[in-house]
């Protein structure tokens, strides 16, 4: 954070490339209050460990379990109710049909692979294999790639850590996972199925009974900002606002919509679901993840 002569707030920003918040980067969306330095990787995600480990950006988005992890662990940041990204995830998990055809309930007792147990893809690809389809989620063995975003936090005693550089999209089309949950990153291979049976339908009609969409990252900003410069944290809010009413062929529809009570469903699911999954070690309240100044936001 730093003060410009101008009388504007800089601040560290880690933020990608999204339809929503281009407008944002671009410049077609500016403040007075404050300048957003997009210091961040061109993959925010990558950014994420250095927020929360070292304090290394002033505000961005960020991984809404990677958030739900932080506030248990007292890490300094306050969530606005404006979610950056977020998609049905039903069609994120593949398996390699070569091996034969493989039901959702099929995965108990075999080994399924994901970058990083606590991402946020696999949160809800889980929940959805829990709550929809049955699935014993402790009868499987989660293979991982990475370390989760937090140092205090540690895997469920049914995952197993794979080599470094190990690739769970080949593993997978080799028959030595029986799938993987991997969203965009699933193989483009013509022996790839969904694991969800018609997916895509299965999403509308959870959406028509759900009313909701999953969200992946939420807009955060350190607390110290939040307490003591509120009218900038309302100006970023503004900014994130502005910056959907320019996106280009309009926001996605259905999409995260913004404000704390038109998500309080979605995220409420994320903390039952995140508990549920072992990935945080208390359920967190809605009301908690935010403070004065961002509850308050478009209300």
């Amino acid at each position: 954070m730093e003060q410009l002569e101008n009388g504007k707030l800089k601040l560290k920003t880690n933020l990608a490339d999204y339809p929503v918040t281009l407008a944002m980067k671009d410049g077609r969306v500016t403040s007075d209050k404050v300048e957003l330095d997009f210091c961040g990787p061109e993959k925010a995600h990558n950014g994420f460990k250095d927020m929360i480990r070292r304090n290394s950006y002033d505000a961005g988005e960020l991984a809404i379990v990677t958030y739900l992890q932080a506030k248990c662990y007292n890490k300094p940041y306050v969530m606005l109710p404006a979610p950056i990204s977020g998609r049905f995830q039903h069609h994120c998990s593949g398996f390699n049909r070569d091996f034969g055809h493989v039901n959702p309930k099929d995965i108990e007792g075999k080994k399924v692979g994901v970058r990083t147990y606590a991402q946020t893809t696999g949160l809800w690809m889980r929940g959805i294999l829990q709550h929809e389809y049955g699935v014993d989620l402790n009868k499987v063995t989660w293979m991982t790639v990475n370390e989760g975003h937090l140092e205090e936090y540690s895997d469920p005693a049914n995952c197993i850590e794979l080599p470094k550089g190990s690739d769970i999209g080949k593993m997978m089309l080799d028959g030595e996972l029986a799938a993987t949950l991997q969203g965009v990153d699933l193989p483009k291979d013509d022996r790839v199925e969904y694991l969800v049976p018609k997916p895509f339908d299965a999403a509308k009609e959870w959406f028509a009974r759900e009313g909701v969409v999953p969200i992946n990252h939420m807009f955060v900003v350190h607390e110290d900002i939040s307490r003591n410069h509120p009218e900038v944290v309302r100006e970023i809010y503004r900014m994130i606002c502005d910056s959907r009413e320019l996106t280009k062929g309009g926001v996605p529809s259905p999409y995260p919509p913004l404000g704390l009570e038109a998500n309080r469903k979605g995220i409420q699911l994320a903390i039952e679901w995140a508990f549920e999954q072992k990935i945080i070690p208390r359920k967190l309240s809605v009301d908690e993840l935010f403070d004065d100044t961002t509850a308050s936001l478009g209300g």
